[in-house]
């Protein structure tokens, strides 16, 4: 049966059918999933909802890691459907970085049927208990009538306040049941705003202050939202820098551009951060300035004035008590900024002039030991795709020759995993590719971290998705063993890898492959994969000496064993 308008309130339908009526009239339009058994009856409602789009993946946590990345481009809930047991626990990878990301997302997983609850049954699993931990809210809907409520409920929780994932189980037997229930309407999102009280206090500080700098990411960011705080920096002449991983909501070539302030973060920057009278952190949750590299920040205070703006009170003091704590929404903080009347000075013009020359010099390709110079490619592709061309990365130094060498202009044009999760940059480029197919698309990718989720590659392949994959391969998980030659000089285990030939298996996977050992071979495969017009690897064979864009491997193994 297809699901049936009773009057304008009221529309009956199977469980299935209805659930995804919810969905379609929140404004769901793209559905990332792994099949399973335990839902069969919210596939089959699909069938007859052709405007939103399923995309079929290879494995859960690359589903959802994808569901994940469309809340973080859209800053609406990505929806993500598995089965229970293995498929919600393959799927808790990507529950988790939407969690630390402030990803808004809903997760729906198949359920044992109603009778068989707490009997260990077939993939049981209490999944309240599961991912109570990791998830903004766990629900289940055990009454087909409730789908409704549970739905906006879910769009709800996910998209205020901090942003998150929402996980929702669906027992077998209720997406079967035949009911009549409310017909949805819209979710309303919710902003919060600065006081005036607050604006007027900060317009004070800032017009006291010759060394303000301000450090800007984390979840919500609109292009518009970026663009009015480009228009405050510049009334005020501070200087603004990234949050790890969030270089996009800033445009890096702008005058103002400070630099990304996560594992790149430059030596000159960090003395910036510590010399400036006032610190201004919007958006950015404050894990993202202490860890995994050593604080940004003073815990639990620091020695400069310090403003925090973030839209969830529950961040604000969490780590480091602020001197005005803001509850706002990124856009809603960022329109008022750039509505305060600026004061300019001598002082902040020489001020941010330095740190912005500091971050170009920082930022000019450097040389690297061996016959491939990525800060060379990575400038060079940068220099041939539009400002709009999307960046993925996951996590490993590889990434670091992005985070240095990538300028970006647009918001969602960098996606990177703040939680530092491993296999990431495989599934966000394909979620990337999806909301906006007329962008391109370069997902670079460590040797280990392509293994981690490669498989989704097929998932490219399947729907034609022209992604440029980067393989950096130098055999082996290159971050730990950096950690290993300095705390382990000569001690080296678990870290060495026996790859396949990556170009081989993308050409057996249905894409283009191509090797890259020397940089002057890298441009003609790069036109070689812009040329195929779909799905495209390149794997680059980097000297395993060149571990970052600040040492070698062999600097750091003489430096430990000289200490010891």
């Amino acid at each position: 049966m297809a699901i049936e308008t009773i009057n304008d309130t009221n529309v009956r339908g199977t469980g299935g059918e209805i659930l995804v009526d919810a969905l379609r009239r929140q404004g769901a339009d793209n559905v990332f999933c792994v099949p399973g058994e335990s839902y069969l009856a919210a596939l089959d409602a699909f069938y007859d909802v052709p405007e939103i789009k399923l995309t079929v993946c290879r494995q859960e946590g690359g589903a959802a890691m994808m569901a994940g990345t469309y809340g973080r481009m859209t800053n609406t809930p990505g929806i993500c459907f598995v089965t229970r047991g293995p498929g919600a626990t393959n799927a808790s990878a990507g529950v988790h970085i939407a969690w630390q990301d402030c990803q808004p997302m809903i997760l729906l997983i198949g359920q044992v049927p109603r009778e068989e609850f707490e009997t260990d049954a077939f993939q049981e699993v209490d999944f309240r208990q599961m991912f109570g931990p990791m998830a903004k809210w766990v629900g289940q809907i055990d009454d087909a009538r409730r789908i409704p409520e549970y739905i906006s409920r879910a769009y709800h929780i996910a998209t205020s306040g901090r942003p998150g994932p929402v996980v929702i189980a669906l027992p077998e037997d209720m997406l079967v049941d035949v009911v009549e229930a409310p017909a949805l309407t819209g979710y309303l999102p919710v902003e919060t705003a600065p006081s005036d009280t607050q604006l007027e206090e900060l317009r004070k500080r800032l017009q006291a202050s010759e060394r303000p700098l301000a450090i800007i990411g984390g979840a919500g960011w609109t292009q518009e939202a970026s663009d009015d705080f480009k228009r405050f920096a510049h009334a005020w002449q501070i200087p603004v820098g990234t949050a790890f991983r969030c270089q996009d909501v800033y445009d890096n070539e702008d005058e103002f551009y400070a630099g990304d302030c996560g594992t790149t973060v430059s030596p000159d920057l960090r003395q910036h951060i510590e010399d400036a009278d006032l610190l201004l952190v919007a958006g950015a949750r404050s894990t993202h300035l202490t860890s995994p590299f050593k604080s940004l920040l003073g815990v639990p205070r620091t020695s400069q004035y310090f403003v925090h703006a973030f839209p969830g009170p529950e961040e604000l003091g969490a780590l480091t008590r602020p001197d005005l704590a803001v509850h706002a929404t990124m856009p809603a903080f960022a329109r008022s900024l750039a509505q305060m009347s600026g004061g300019t000075s001598d002082a902040r013009a020489g001020w941010s002039s330095q740190v912005n020359q500091n971050y170009r010099r920082w930022s000019t390709p450097i040389e690297c030991p061996g016959d491939v110079q990525m800060a060379q490619i990575i400038a060079s592709v940068r220099d041939q795709v539009d400002d709009d061309a999307v960046f993925t990365v996951g996590a490993g130094n590889y990434t670091m020759w992005v985070h240095r060498f990538v300028r970006t202009t647009r918001v969602g044009s960098q996606l990177g995993p703040m939680s530092g999760s491993m296999g990431f940059s495989t599934p966000a480029a394909i979620a990337a590719k999806t909301v906006h197919p007329e962008r391109t698309v370069i997902a670079l990718v460590g040797d280990g971290c392509f293994m981690m989720t490669g498989q989704e590659l097929s998932t490219a392949v399947q729907y034609d998705l022209a992604i440029i994959w980067i393989v950096v391969n130098n055999n082996m998980y290159g971050t730990i063993r950096m950690h290993q030659e300095r705390d382990y000089p000569t001690r080296i285990s678990a870290t060495a890898l026996k790859n396949p030939d990556f170009a081989a298996l993308a050409r057996a996977s249905g894409a283009a492959g191509f090797t890259v050992t020397r940089t002057e071979e890298f441009q003609d495969a790069f036109d070689a994969a812009r040329a195929a017009n779909g799905p495209a690897l390149i794997e680059v064979q980097i000297d395993p000496d060149a571990i970052s864009t600040v040492a070698t491997l062999s600097g750091i193994r003489k430096a430990a064993l000289e200490a010891s």
